[in-house]
């Protein structure tokens, strides 16, 4: 067994697909059928019933293997069956490139732009701890603060009240 591009009817990649070893070629794959029911109490049947269905092609089993290096795969179907008809009057015609890229450029672009860089576990740490510093820092100047706003008050109300009365 072997594994080949399984392509859609554009020709783009869609899987691998497990073939005999002995495949090559291009051949289609058909797009599965919905199985038409008889109801024995309707009086008119599905015509599906009556004639045959051609199965719909949903894509192609591809032997030619995919060159390293494509983002997207595609499948060039034009040019196989081209080469094919060529083959036929040429038998010694050189096989051509097949694959191609099926994004474009600024697809390309975008999936190849530099990500941010994730932060190691120990600069996580260092952030976080960075965090709690400034934070403690700012708790403590407020709770400074606040002691000074009490002592202004106890001397106020020390200052309100005669020493023999309290």
């Amino acid at each position: 067994m072997k594994a080949v591009p399984k392509v859609n009817t554009d020709g783009l990649y869609l899987e691998d697909e497990l073939v005999d070893d002995a495949f090559s070629g291009v051949i289609p794959f058909y797009a599965e059928q919905e199985p038409v029911i008889f109801d024995p109490d309707q009086a008119e049947q599905p015509e599906a019933l009556e004639e045959e269905i051609e199965p719909e092609i949903a894509g192609y089993l591809v032997g030619v293997p995919v060159p390293a290096g494509l983002f997207h795969p595609r499948f060039d179907l034009a040019a196989w069956e081209a080469y094919q008809d060529a083959v036929q009057v040429e038998p010694q015609k050189i096989f051509p490139d097949l694959w191609v890229e099926g994004l474009s450029q600024e697809e390309i672009d975008e999936l190849t732009k530099p990500q941010p860089e994730e932060l190691s576990e120990l600069d996580l740490l260092k952030q976080r701890l960075a965090e709690s510093e400034a934070e403690n820092k700012r708790l403590a100047e407020e709770s400074n603060a606040n002691q000074l706003a009490l002592m202004e008050l106890h001397m106020l109300v020390l200052s309100v009240v005669p020493p023999n009365e309290g």
